[in-house]
């Protein structure tokens, strides 16, 4: 497996990843609300970075530098490594504590987040939304 940053023709690849990755988990949201185009938005302005075996993406990251916040973390093949895989890239190459926000309702993220040695600084809600959130940071 190999950690990358994506190539621009691979992001079409990620976005639907992005989409099947939340509507599979995110159970608690109607399906609806995970649209590929809000993926290549945030796209724009972040650091996309790929997991890739035998020309397949596995796993995306997508890393926001100026506030070393990691907005994104979604894997094809959970179980394997590819998410510990891409945290472990991302964090490596931040300047400072790393940072995510999970939902409240993702308890498996928050696990996964809590071995890795995040812990929960924040809690809140966003304008107009009905999911509580939680921000993590790791030094």
């Amino acid at each position: 497996m190999e950690i990358r940053r994506a190539r621009s023709d691979e992001l079409g690849a990620c976005a639907d990843l992005y989409v099947r990755v939340l509507s599979e988990t995110f159970t608690w949201l109607p399906p609806g609300r995970h649209r590929r185009e809000d993926f290549l938005r945030a796209a724009k302005e972040e650091e996309i970075y790929v997991a890739i075996e035998a020309g397949r993406v596995l796993g995306l990251a997508a890393f926001f530098r100026p506030q070393n916040f990691l907005h994104s973390l979604y894997v094809d093949a959970r179980g394997v490594g590819v998410g510990k895989a891409l945290l472990d890239h991302v964090a490596a190459h931040c300047e400072g504590p790393l940072s995510l926000k999970v939902q409240a309702p993702n308890l498996r993220a928050q696990a996964f987040y809590g071995r890795e040695g995040f812990l929960c600084t924040e809690r809140g809600r966003d304008p107009g939304s009905d999911i509580d959130w939680l921000r993590l940071v790791r030094a």
